[in-house]
Order: C-alpha cells, then sequence, then structure tokens
C-alpha cells in the first residue's frame, strides 16, 4: 500500500512550482487532494495539474480559490474541502511571496503583503484544520520554510527573511501546543529553487552560477526533492518527528559563506 494511501492533503499555493511538486507527489503516494490556487491567472495551470493527477491517478482531487491571508475565504475553502474529500489531515502551507525589495525602499504595503501571505496563511490555515485533526487525533502540518528561516540569505529582502524565520518559530510553537493530540506540525526548508517565484532573479547568469557555486553540492534544488521531504513527514515514518526544520539545501546553511549580500550595492537618498 501506498504511504498516504486515501488521506485527504490541502496544499496552498499548489498551482504551480514547489506546490504543484508537493501536489503531485502527494498524489503518487495515494492522498486524495484539495489544490489551492489564489488568482484566476493561477486557474489554468490548477486545472492542468488536476486533469494530470486523474489521468494517472485513481483518486479524488478538487480545487480551491482562497486568498489564504484572509480568514473568511480560509474558512470557506477548508469547507468546502471537508465537504467533498473529508476532513483535511494533511495540512501543507506553501503559499508564499517573496517581492524582490531592498530594505530602504521597502514599502509598507510589500511588508504586510509578505507577512500576510507567508506568516498569517499559516496561522488561519492550520488553526481551522487543527479543530478535526485534534477531534480525530491525527494530522500532519508542513509549513514550507527556507534557508531564510535561519540565515540572512542572499538577496537581503528583510521582510522576505524574517517572515520565513517567524514561519520556522510558529511551527515549533505549534508543534508544541499540538502535540498532544498526535498533530505533527514541522517544516522543509528550501535553498533556491528555480521556480517561478526566482525566474526573474536566476535568468542573470551570473547570479544563477553565483548560486550554484555557493551550494556544498553545486546545485540548484529541484521542485521534486521539496516534495519527496513533504512525503516524508506526512508520512507514519515521520511519526515521532515533531517540531522540526528538515533542511533540503545541499548543506546551505552550514556553511557562511553567500553569494551576494545585497540588491543593491550603493543606494543615494
Amino acid at each position: 500500500m501506498k504511504r498516504l494511501e486515501n488521506r485527504v492533503a490541502l496544499v496552498t499555493g499548489g498551482s504551480q512550482g514547489i506546490g504543484a511538486a508537493i501536489v503531485e507527489r502527494l498524489a503518487e503516494e495515494g492522498a486524495n487532494v484539495a489544490i489551492n490556487y489564489y488568482s484566476s491567472a493561477d486557474i489554468e495551470n490548477a486545472q492542468a495539474l488536476m486533469a494530470k493527477l486523474q489521468e494517472k491517478y485513481n483518486k479524488k482531487y478538487m480545487l480551491v480559490k482562497a486568498d489564504v491571508g484572509i480568514k473568511v475565504e480560509v474558512e470557506e475553502m477548508i469547507s468546502q474541502v471537508e465537504n467533498t474529500l473529508g476532513s483535511v489531515e494533511i495540512l501543507v502551507n506553501n503559499a508564499g511571496i517573496a517581492p524582490f525589495e531592498s530594505f530602504l525602499t521597502l514599502s509598507e504595503e510589500i511588508w504586510d503583503a509578505t507577512y500576510q501571505t507567508n506568516v498569517k496563511s499559516i496561522f488561519l490555515t492550520s488553526q481551522r484544520t487543527a479543530k478535526n485533526m485534534i477531534k480525530n487525533r491525527y494530522g500532519k502540518i508542513i509549513n514550507i520554510a527556507s534557508t531564510a528561516s535561519l540565515l540572512v540569505t542572499s538577496p537581503v529582502v528583510p521582510h522576505y527573511i524574517s517572515s520565513k524565520a517567524a514561519a520556522n518559530q510558529l511551527t515549533k510553537a505549534l508543534a508544541i501546543e499540538l502535540g498532544k493530540y498526535n498533530i505533527n506540525v514541522n517544516a522543509v526548508g528550501p535553498s533556491t529553487i528555480d521556480t517561478e517565484m526566482c525566474r526573474d532573479y536566476l535568468k542573470d547568469p551570473e547570479i544563477r552560477n553565483n548560486e550554484i557555486q555557493a551550494n556544498p553540492m553545486k546545485r540548484l534544488g529541484t521542485e521534486k526533492q521539496i516534495g519527496d521531504a513533504v512525503v516524508f513527514l506526512a508520512s507514519d515514518e515521520a511519526m515521532q518527528i515533531n517540531g522540526h526544520l528538515l533542511m533540503v539545501d545541499g548543506g546551505l546553511t552550514v556553511k557562511a559563506a553567500q553569494p551576494e549580500d545585497h540588491i543593491e550595492r550603493e543606494l543615494t537618498l
């Protein structure tokens, strides 16, 4: 039997990039998966992904549109999942943004949007799904963090870096509070991966090469590697792992050097 046979999973920001890879790995391991997407621009990707899964695996899938940083939308999204697939047993908080702005040019609006998507969404979705997880005495909450959860990474974007550190600490706090209900709360920390979020940043050959050379493995990570880590943490093999940040970074966070220090070398005010 597959590791996640008939488990009900919800992946936020699941229509593309790391989220889509996580969705596909969960489906491959037998889960019934709800794919959250945010905007009308994402719906084609979400529909294509669901069609692919339906063709490959004999399980149930659904699409749910919601801004996971808004409570009423989260409530409606999870109610839809419960009514269609059943209680969420595996929650993957993948939705995230990383606007590439330096500290001195950063607007309040970008700061707030980053925290709403990267931190508040974890609070809202976890709180809502935990209620049934507690009743059922079973649950897996997995937050997609970052190397930035541990280090000031390059490029230096304080809003993103601090939000991912907050996500890591929130993971630990929830692990302590929910552990007694047989709910595991963990996080996965990717290094730089060539997804839509980083595409503009990595299109510069020099920057891409710097990222590769800075990594002890001399390569970028892949989306599937993150999906593999999520599947492990969602499986019974990880029942005694709680409050852990599993780094999938090629060893980047155990070395000091980073490829660049700042987005801008010098700013004229």
